[in-house]
């Protein structure tokens, strides 16, 4: 199997205008429209940050009906004053199968997805929650020919750094390993902590910013 690559991270938000917020709060900038996910019923931002990596803000679709399943990334959770929050990350791999089954711990099920003139497969357990509470990533397998960052607007954004925390540091870490995940250029690194957080690193025009929010980490 080859490697998996860091695909995006994904704020969860009660609205686009929430997410995309803090967005502008933590890194100066604000996201792009993105589109419309008719399976899930909701609808996104976009930032790039490489010539494949992107920043996602996601909500609920208040003008799409409700999908006869769960949401993904816990959207269905959500409440009109709910806080947005870096919640996840994606993974890329070249055969999302091999991936799933290399994963010693469920990441969930292939499930085909589109937005506009784009497709692909990505990982949603059956019941829309996070894996490791979305400091595992869900896995995504692309049916394009370019990546969809590529025709983002560069802002000059670029992902330094993401910090994966969670109590189960070393289970964490051996799902990592099972997916061989690797991002040059970026540094990814998993530390134990009180409960699950991702903090993200992000280089700016502005300089060097962060976004995401994680519990103290936990000394022995």
């Amino acid at each position: 199997m080859q490697s998996c690559r860091i695909d995006h991270i994904t704020i969860t938000a009660p609205t686009l205008e929430a997410g995309g917020g803090l967005v502008f709060e933590c890194l100066g900038l604000r996201p792009q429209p993105g589109g419309e996910h008719p399976r899930m019923g909701t609808h996104n931002q976009l930032l790039r940050l490489g010539e494949s990596i992107f920043l996602e803000v996601i909500a609920v679709n208040p003008d799409a009906p409700r999908p006869m399943r769960p949401r993904w990334f816990e959207l269905d959770a959500l409440s009109a004053t709910s806080r947005p929050r870096l919640a996840c990350w994606v993974a890329r791999t070249g055969d999302i199968h091999a991936a799933l089954n290399a994963s010693p711990a469920p990441l969930g099920v292939a499930e085909t997805m589109s937005r506009g003139a784009l497709e692909w497969l990505i990982s949603i357990p059956p019941e829309g929650h996070l894996p490791f509470g979305g400091a595992a990533p869900a896995l995504i397998q692309w049916h394009t020919h370019a990546h969809p960052a590529l025709g983002l607007e560069d802002k000059g954004c670029r992902l330094a750094a993401l910090e994966l925390l969670h109590p189960q540091a070393p289970a964490l870490r051996a799902v990592l390993d099972g997916l061989q995940v690797a991002e040059p250029g970026v540094e990814l690194s998993v530390h134990e902590a009180a409960s699950p957080g991702l903090v993200a690193h992000i280089d700016t025009p502005g300089g060097l910013r962060r976004i995401g929010e994680a519990a103290p980490r936990l000394r022995r």
